[in-house]
């Protein structure tokens, strides 16, 4: 397929990028970098610099593309204002998708988040209903990223409806690589009472990589909606006896748990619908004490 990626140059996008090119598509980058005047390496993909944000822009590089990937987005809402984290990660999502129906695109991956549940940057905090957090859990979101996130995904329900585009909407963990395991996660490994969000939850760039290319990929009918993390919690502990420790009867542990040392997150649906098969752990990264294992190589260390 010809797949176009917004925001390939983010961590999400560069490897997602990667993924798509090794599994034999014809991939269009976009990003808002500069291109460079310089002769392409062999297997590097087309590049176009456009702005989601732009209608223009996204007519121009979704024009000719069998599949969209839209990963563009301001990553998170406490470091921009909030009008312009919502403005641009909304619109990107619109615009891209606008261009995507209007030109007959079959596919739109459109990556959300795992804060659209709402209690990741609340200004009044709340806890989940229940832990592993699943796609049924109920939406209440009430900061800029969670909300221009969780209404994307309600632009693909409506996509839906007007056109026969097919959409996913992914909704990664907190994304790890090679050059960032030990200092995001490795506090956690050494020290279980470093809390997030997420309940001691990841997902490794790579395998979020593949199963964005499965998305990308897949002929599932409709608009669904997949929560993609790893299976095993930070640190490998017995998942119900930590969540009692730290927060005793205040969050449900749903059961049966899918492992003993399960995630905060369950991926269970992209495991059953999407083919979803993570490959890879913090451990492959991360001894005991959270410190980088000698020899770790990849995409973002320059290998």
């Amino acid at each position: 397929m010809k797949v176009l990626v917004t925001g390939s140059r983010g961590k999400v996008g560069r490897a997602t990028v990667a993924a798509l090119t090794q599994a034999g598509h014809e991939v269009r980058a976009t990003d808002l970098m500069p291109p460079v005047f310089e002769r392409p390496d062999d297997d590097a993909p087309a590049y176009v610099q456009a702005d989601v944000t732009d209608a223009g822009d996204m007519f121009a590089v979704v024009r000719g593309m069998d599949a969209v990937v839209h990963a563009a987005a301001l990553p998170e809402p406490t470091q921009n204002p909030p009008h312009v984290v919502f403005q641009n990660n909304l619109m990107g999502v619109f615009n891209a998708l606008e261009a995507a129906i209007r030109f007959g695109v079959k596919r739109f991956v459109n990556i959300s988040s795992e804060t659209v549940p709402g209690f990741f940057f609340p200004e009044r905090e709340f806890l989940p209903d229940y832990v592993p957090v699943d796609e049924e859990h109920p939406i209440r979101p009430q900061d800029p990223y969670a909300t221009a996130k969780h209404f994307g995904e309600q632009l693909m329900d409506a996509a839906i409806r007007r056109s026969d585009i097919q959409a996913i909407s992914i909704r990664p963990c907190w994304v790890q690589h090679e050059e960032n395991y030990e200092h995001n996660l490795g506090p956690q490994v050494r020290d279980a009472s470093v809390l997030s969000p997420n309940f001691w939850s990841y997902i490794d760039v790579y395998d979020l990589a593949d199963a964005i290319t499965l998305a990308a990929e897949s002929d599932l009918p409709g608009h669904e909606v997949f929560y993609i993390a790893s299976p095993d919690n930070v640190g490998g502990r017995p998942f119900e006896e930590t969540v009692r420790q730290y927060y005793g009867d205040e969050v449900e542990v749903k059961k049966p748990l899918s492992r003993e040392d399960a995630s905060g997150i369950s991926c269970a649906k992209a495991e059953r619908m999407l083919g979803y098969s993570p490959k890879r752990s913090w451990s492959d990264y991360l001894d005991g004490e959270g410190r980088l294992k000698p020899g770790v190589k990849g995409l973002f260390s320059g290998s």
